[in-house]
């Protein structure tokens, strides 16, 4: 590159957007590996690493005007310090400004830091805060300290806050995003008219959201109505739906197996069921069948609250590829959910004289290799399995249906690793998604996919009666958990932590399970985290499902498991510090027998205002599309989400549920884009989603 070239010639080469970020000031080789973790790697990608909000420190708060869940600015003396050893070591800083008190609390801290918080000096902190036991309190704030209080100043600006990476700081990260703001000022094509977009143009909109230098700048940029915020979130939608279209025609271009049988082949399936589907089931059928009759490969997407059926379609697809002489593949994210799968098809395809194969990690060197050899040779076959069904040993030889279940645990290239092994056919694509979307987030993450949704429950199932205690009821609940579970029934206990960390999740549900085998030594306890292996996990499950434990102590890990039919109680510790779509998704693992269900969710009080909203609505609704819509209004979408999957196109500024009213115009001035304007369709792709080649190639 030329930029290497001139640095050996010992001359600094010109600096333009596609320089690499090491030869930027203050980067160098180390700084830049570090950001290629965020997906940086050259000087324009840095302009369009965004903030992902704003801190206002601009003012102190008041300490007495302090409410839970609020960011804020405060300032206080030192009123008390120490250090405590309750479970785990705390540093304990109380602050007071005259109008209230403050505690700060450190779980990580240095000498140091010890000795520089002492009674008597003033800290300035700013944090998030939460409801304590004692009153408000924030954890781990950022925080200056000095000997009085007039060398604590707050901020002239709002201060930009962009996702980090291990080893990268704020300050670092705004140092080189301002280099490039000066790089780009002689980048034309920056200054390029966009059809059907407003002022203000790019760079200008750039510069206002990395740098607001005003009032009114600061108060539209909170409440996201600048419009510098609404040119560039235009732009990524309208980016997004370009790279979707793309994909979405590239993949219908290629021919693939019709099957014209599909209906037939799923009547044959129902007949064989123990069960009638429901209408909501019959109809995503009919909708999965015309598909798969094409010359043209499905793209489907069917959505469904937890327990509404979806395997049935799945296996009804199966069946319609293995009647018409073809391969057909599922793929689940864990075995445990993988072997549910296989049992429940298994017996499904038993009277019709069809035995799917079995493929996972686990599966013995000799069962493996028979599952390889079938699936090579030119016959029909239905394989169920792991992620182990994408790796390089397995060959199709007549591969026409890719099922993968879970589609959020899944990313675009894995799902798509099966199409690649289908040769010369373009396999049908069946996605499974138990997280439910609502239609205007489903319109732009999911804008290659058709959408079904089976928006009914089958009969028989028991809806989940949800309460919310406080802890201080604790012992009510372990009274109704031993009197259940003597009268035959089993409990999960799910346990969580405010730090995301699967050290110390693990760490929790390892005391809980202690403590609960010490207060009702009767039962049998087990007990199931993140850290455990997978040989150890399954075991865990197996022994909870089988009936050799009656109460399984668990992190998040059992969000998405096996059914156990006699689970009819599911308490939730500290619920209020879990998402809305989680905390249903937890309480799915319940009510799929015919006894009455429970779910407890245990609080901490005093609860914030989001926290009584998300309990509030779990408490007044089992529907998961109104959960989910509630969850987006509250948190957005990419907390809803999780974290980003490989190969998905993730938001760095838009907002499909806020920024819903401009997704069916921008839809438009996509085609009208990839009609007359391909050049700068491509331009903009790259801008906010990255190469263009990666739509090109699939």
């Amino acid at each position: 590159m030329a930029e290497r070239r001139a640095a050996r010639g010992g001359v600094r080469p010109p600096l333009t957007l596609d320089t690499e970020i090491t030869y930027l000031k203050g980067a160098g080789p180390a700084v830049a590996q570090r950001l290629r973790a965020l997906d940086l790697r050259v000087a324009r990608d840095l302009l369009f690493h965004l903030p992902q909000r704003y801190e206002d420190r601009r003012a102190h708060v008041p300490l007495a005007r302090l409410r839970p869940d609020q960011d804020a600015l405060v300032r206080g003396r030192i009123a008390a310090a120490d250090v405590r050893f309750g479970g785990r070591r705390t540093l304990r800083v109380v602050i007071d400004d005259g109008t209230g008190g403050l505690l700060l609390r450190f779980f990580h801290f240095n000498e140091a830091q010890k000795q520089g918080l002492a009674v008597g000096r003033w800290v300035q902190a700013y944090g998030t805060v939460r409801a304590g036991t004692a009153g408000p309190e924030m954890v781990h704030p950022q925080y200056r300290v000095a000997d009085a209080a007039e060398d604590l100043q707050p901020d002239a600006h709002l201060a930009p806050v962009y996702p980090l990476t291990a080893g990268i700081t704020q300050q670092r990260l705004r140092g080189l995003i301002d280099q490039v703001l000066q790089i780009a000022a002689s980048d034309a094509e920056l200054h390029t008219g966009l059809p059907g977009l407003a002022a203000p143009d790019t760079l200008a909109a750039l510069h206002l959201i990395h740098h607001p230098r005003t009032d009114a700048d600061a108060a539209a940029l909170l409440e996201h109505r600048h419009g510098a915020q609404q040119r560039l979130i235009r732009e990524e939608l309208l980016a997004h739906q370009l790279g979707m279209r793309i994909l979405r025609g590239r993949l219908k271009s290629k021919p693939a197996a019709a099957l014209p049988g599909a209906a037939q082949a799923m009547d044959e399936l129902i007949e064989a069921l123990p069960f009638a589907p429901t209408g909501a089931q019959r109809r995503v059928l009919a909708e999965v069948a015309r598909d798969l009759a094409g010359a043209r490969p499905m793209l489907r997407l069917v959505q469904g609250d937890v327990g509404s059926g979806k395997t049935v379609i799945a296996a009804a697809a199966l069946l319609a590829a293995y009647r018409a002489g073809h391969q057909a593949a599922m793929v689940a994210p864990t075995e445990l959910l993988a072997e549910q799968h296989f049992r429940t098809i298994t017996a499904w395809c038993a009277p019709l004289d069809i035995t799917p194969l079995f493929l996972a990690n686990r599966v013995k060197k000799a069962e493996r290799e028979r599952v390889l050899a079938a699936l090579a040779a030119p016959q029909p076959a239905i394989a169920i399995g792991t992620h182990a069904l994408l790796q390089d040993p397995v060959v199709y030889a007549r591969l026409a249906l890719a099922v993968v279940d879970e589609q959020h645990r899944f990313g675009v290239q894995q799902r798509l690793a099966l199409r690649d092994k289908a040769g010369r056919l373009a396999p049908h694509q069946l996605i499974m998604s138990a997280t439910p979307i609502p239609r205007t987030l489903a319109q732009t993450l999911y804008a290659d996919l058709d959408v079904s949704v089976i928006d009914e429950l089958p009969p028989g199932r028991t809806p989940v009666v949800t309460v919310a205690l406080s802890n201080a009821r604790r012992d009510e609940v372990l009274a109704r958990i031993k009197a259940a579970c003597g009268g035959g029934r089993q409990v999960y206990w799910v346990c969580t932590l405010i730090e995301e960390s699967e050290e110390l999740d693990a760490e929790a549900a390892e005391a809980t399970a202690a403590r609960l085998r010490a207060e009702l030594p009767e039962l049998r306890i087990g007990l199931v985290h993140g850290r455990l292996k997978a040989d150890e996990k399954d075991a865990q499950m197996r022994a909870f499902k089988d009936g050799l434990t009656q109460v399984l102590v668990a992190t998040t890990v059992i969000e998405v498991g096996v059914d156990v039919p006699n689970a009819s109680i599911m308490i939730i510790e500290n619920a209020e510090r879990l998402g809305l779509s989680q905390l249903h998704q937890l309480r799915g693992r319940v009510g799929r027998g015919s006894r009455e269900s429970q779910c407890v969710l245990l609080y901490q009080p005093p609860l914030g205002d989001l926290a009584r909203a998300r309990l509030e609505t779990l408490r007044s609704t089992t529907d998961g599309f109104a959960i989910a819509q509630r969850d987006l209004e509250l948190r957005g979408p990419g907390e809803l989400l999780g974290r980003r999957q490989t190969g998905d196109i993730g938001m760095k500024l838009a907002d499909p549920v806020r920024d819903a009213a401009l997704i069916p115009g921008l839809q438009k001035l996509a085609d009208d884009w990839l009609a007359r304007e391909p050049a700068l369709a491509q331009l903009l792709i790259r801008r906010w989603v990255g190469d263009p080649e990666r739509y090109a190639q699939v």
